[in-house]
């Protein structure tokens, strides 16, 4: 089995991407797997640390803010496309590929597209409820498309349509991780409320100022902060809490490698609304504020969380709103037991489990199906050679 797998761009499309890989390799111990990414993106360090290879593309997305140097950028993004094209296509020439895998992200579409119009087979994973423009241009040429929400036949050739959920990290999937125990390895308290913040693996400046707007909110409630507040954010947040001087309530991290502690160290989760993110917390079934990104393609995130608000699963609140609305939201729910129960009921339903095996079922049909009807069929027709002899 020789598999590419492309995407990137942030901790949602890598983490799946990898596991995915992952998934593979324990199923063929043999497996080649290459990816593909963009150059410069977290996929280039992320991917080899998780021990597999990559090769980076100097692809980049489309500049929505459009400032002089983001017009610049929109300007050389035809030039890039091309010479990423041209790339992937010796990429895939030399590495020969059963099957090519999209998770999303920037290397996605021209890895993808330029698979399919070389005759390889394609295999899509839409991780949103609503799908992008990439997404349902590169569905057109997909054998098969891996998807996390119901309903998903308003993007999609229905019959390309597989429900398979998100994959998530194993840790997550698989926690076994108790309350005292996440709370012990951050340093918390082991009795209290505690709140833990994340804003995906990049970091979330809205949600981040809303803290360092807040910080007394956590002193005044007793209330515990685990606070993942990404690479930019990091020294400012840091600062911030010396000044107000609460540091017993608050501990800062740049980035938690460990969200199995995390999430069993937390009663309540703030969360943006990105479509892993949002798998992981079905699986852990904790109560959760979440604030999506305005700053994504079609508005996605807020779909993403209508998706568990609608269900009873989680509380919604806009990212221009989460300064003034934000944690007060988070107090209503500490302080309402039953709605607690009530919301982990309801997300703990939406849960889907083994979505990396079930896609790796895809894969293995895509590229072994036909091999395997032929030589289902072998016995029946050796029977009927036999039954002519035999006349």
């Amino acid at each position: 089995m020789k598999i590419i797998i492309s995407g990137g761009g942030s901790g949602g499309h890598i983490f799946p991407a990898v596991a995915i890989a992952n998934a593979v390799k324990a199923r063929w111990i043999d497996a080649e797997i290459l990816f593909v990414g963009a150059e410069g993106r977290m996929e280039m360090e992320k991917v080899p640390a998780a021990g597999y290879q990559i090769v980076g593309l100097p692809i980049a997305g489309l500049q929505r803010k459009l400032t002089p140097e983001n017009i610049v950028k929109n300007l050389q993004l035809p030039f890039r496309i091309m010479k990423s094209r041209n790339m992937v296509k010796n990429v895939i020439l030399d590495f020969n590929p059963d099957i090519v895998v999209g998770v999303g992200g920037f290397a996605s579409e021209p890895t993808l597209k330029t698979a399919a119009v070389m005759g390889y087979k394609t295999l899509l994973q839409e991780q949103n409820s609503y799908a992008g423009l990439t997404n349902k241009i590169l569905a057109r040429k997909a054998e098969k498309i891996c998807v996390a929400y119901e309903g998903m036949e308003r993007f999609f050739p229905k019959e390309k349509i597989v429900f398979t959920g998100n994959p998530v990290r194993a840790d997550i999937e698989q926690m076994n991780v108790s309350s005292i125990e996440g709370r012990a390895y951050f340093g918390l308290e082991p009795e209290g409320r505690v709140l833990l913040s994340v804003g995906g693996s990049l970091g979330a400046r809205s949600i981040n100022e809303m803290i360092i707007n807040h910080l007394h909110f956590f002193r005044e409630n007793k209330i515990q902060l685990l606070w993942q507040t990404g690479r930019w954010m990091y020294d400012q947040a840091v600062a911030a809490v010396n000044r107000a001087q609460v540091g017993q309530w608050v501990k800062v991290h740049q980035f938690i490698s460990r969200m199995d502690m995390a999430y069993a160290a937390a009663d309540i989760v703030v969360s943006r609304a990105g479509a892993i993110a949002i798998s992981e917390l079905c699986l852990v079934g904790k109560p959760v504020v979440l604030i999506p990104s305005p700053n994504v393609a079609e508005d996605h995130q807020t779909k993403n969380a209508l998706a568990l608000v609608d269900r009873g699963a989680a509380v919604m609140v806009k990212d221009a709103d989460c300064n003034s609305q934000g944690l007060a939201a988070v107090k209503d729910i500490f302080d309402a037991p039953e709605r607690q129960d009530a919301m982990c009921a309801a997300i703990a339903k939406m849960a889907v489990r083994n979505a990396a095996n079930k896609i790796v079922d895809q894969i293995d049909n895509l590229v072994y199906g036909p091999a395997k009807k032929a030589a289902a069929k072998l016995p029946d027709e050796l029977q009927q050679l036999e039954n002519l002899k035999n006349l």
